[in-house]
């Protein structure tokens, strides 16, 4: 099993490279489903959850293509059999956006049968607004045996007013809409920067939305949808964490093919510490931290709030500034497995309920950790960054899930930080998850 080992003391210099976003790659391989015609999709992050997604559409009888090599980043999709509409568990136990498939099967092949969602155990994320949305539009769903089964001969339009905002319920019940009959209102929509990278796919293969990216789509339903060529958008959470990554360090870091509209609350929490951040262009973003960091408070929120995947990577930044910042996780209830971890490198944090309180600047000294699920391996890595001595990640099948070769991106820009182990190949698929 693969681990990482980093020296920490190196400010982190130069150029950083974000890669495209896994949480809009997923949805978007899944939209591919709705077309028999062929679907291109560029600046595919090359991680395990997309390997993971490949498998799955295949095992349903697509042809997928990732590219690489010369083709880097590119996948190919074509769905024009899909011989078997069926999630099997073994396939998604490793991945969260299984439950992406169920409504572009319901609504292309008039029946789906999905396995129960896998992934990072960061808490309870429930697919009952799903299931409510499927059954509005007309879908008759069972559930045994770890598996949700639903058919429908033709979806139907429907008004859908959210419980709660969910961003894979938004997306699941959108690419549902685009093939039913009628016209469908969806409320309480999620707005976060990926709804909309889906929403501007299903445009570009025909689909007929309006007001993605706000808390209210109308979709008007068509009867088919052709294949398209779409470029997703640069991985926000991704960007954030190189963005930490140079202040912590104490770096003068310059975080290239990103989109800083996406990054508002995060870029604003950094100048709220201390950070100098800088925009020199539309795609890059400038953090330099030469003084001390001073502590703020965070409150996750849905997007345009504090990301709660930028939850544990802004902790560690905490644990190096001056003062107490308490950390408040309002969208899952199981996410602060990363503090035994910071509390075992030296950091002086106390958690009460969702709320986490982080008292600095706390010096950290290397040791041996565990890496629990994506976003708290992110966190331990900049923590690693900046303690005394050599530390060893264990488990970081969980980093590869969701960044793109992290090791080598920051080793270019000064990290010490290297993988034992066998190096991960997405071609290769996934390892075995303890």
């Amino acid at each position: 099993m693969d681990k990482f080992v980093i020296r920490g003391g190196n400010p982190l210099v130069g150029t950083i490279r974000v890669s495209g976003a896994k949480n809009s790659a997923l949805p978007c391989m899944a939209a591919a489903i709705l077309t028999e015609d062929e679907v291109t999709l560029e600046n595919v992050p090359q991680v395990r959850d997309i390997e993971t997604e490949r498998r799955l559409l295949v095992s349903m009888g697509a042809e997928v293509e990732l590219g690489y090599g010369r083709a880097q980043h590119r996948t190919t999709i074509s769905c024009r059999t899909l011989s078997d509409p069926e999630a099997k568990y073994e396939i998604v136990k490793t991945m969260r956006a299984s439950s992406l498939v169920l409504g572009p099967l319901v609504a292309r092949a008039g029946m789906a049968r999905v396995a129960m969602p896998g992934g990072c155990a960061i808490g309870g994320r429930p697919i009952d607004l799903h299931i409510k949305g499927l059954e509005k539009m007309g879908a008759t769903i069972t559930q045994e045996h770890g598996y949700l089964e639903a058919r429908a001969e033709r979806l139907r339009g429907a008004h859908l007013v959210f419980d709660r905002i969910t961003v894979t319920g938004t997306e699941d019940l959108l690419m549902a809409a685009v093939l039913a009959e009628g016209e469908t209102l969806m409320e309480n929509c999620a707005r976060e920067p990926e709804i909309t990278d889906l929403a501007a796919l299903l445009t570009a293969m025909g689909a007929k939305i309006e007001g993605a990216g706000s808390s209210t789509i109308r979709i008007k339903g068509v009867q088919r949808l052709h294949g398209a060529r779409y470029r997703i958008n640069p991985d926000r959470i991704e960007a954030g964490t190189f963005l930490v990554a140079g202040a912590i360090t104490r770096g003068d870091l310059i975080v290239a093919n990103c989109n800083p509209s996406h990054l508002g609350a995060v870029i604003a929490k950094l100048e709220q510490t201390g950070v100098r951040v800088d925009i020199p262009g539309p795609d890059t973003v400038r953090v330099r931290a030469d003084g001390q960091l001073r502590a703020a408070d965070i409150s996750t929120e849905e997007y345009p709030g504090f990301p709660t995947d930028m939850q544990a990577q802004y902790m560690a930044l905490a644990t190096q500034a001056e003062g107490v910042s308490m950390v408040k996780e309002n969208i899952f209830e199981n996410r602060f497995m990363h503090v035994q971890e910071l509390v075992r490198m030296g950091a002086n944090i106390k958690v009460d309920g969702s709320t986490a309180t982080v008292r600095g600047p706390a010096r950290l000294s290397a040791t041996a950790v565990m890496c629990s699920d994506l976003r708290a391996s992110a966190s331990l890595v900049l923590a690693a960054l900046v303690a005394d001595g050599e530390s060893i990640l264990d488990r970081v099948y969980h980093m590869d899930r969701g960044y793109e070769r992290i090791e080598e991106k920051l080793r270019g820009v000064g990290a010490q930080i290297m993988r034992m182990g066998n190096v991960f190949n997405p071609k290769e698929g996934e390892t075995a998850a303890d």
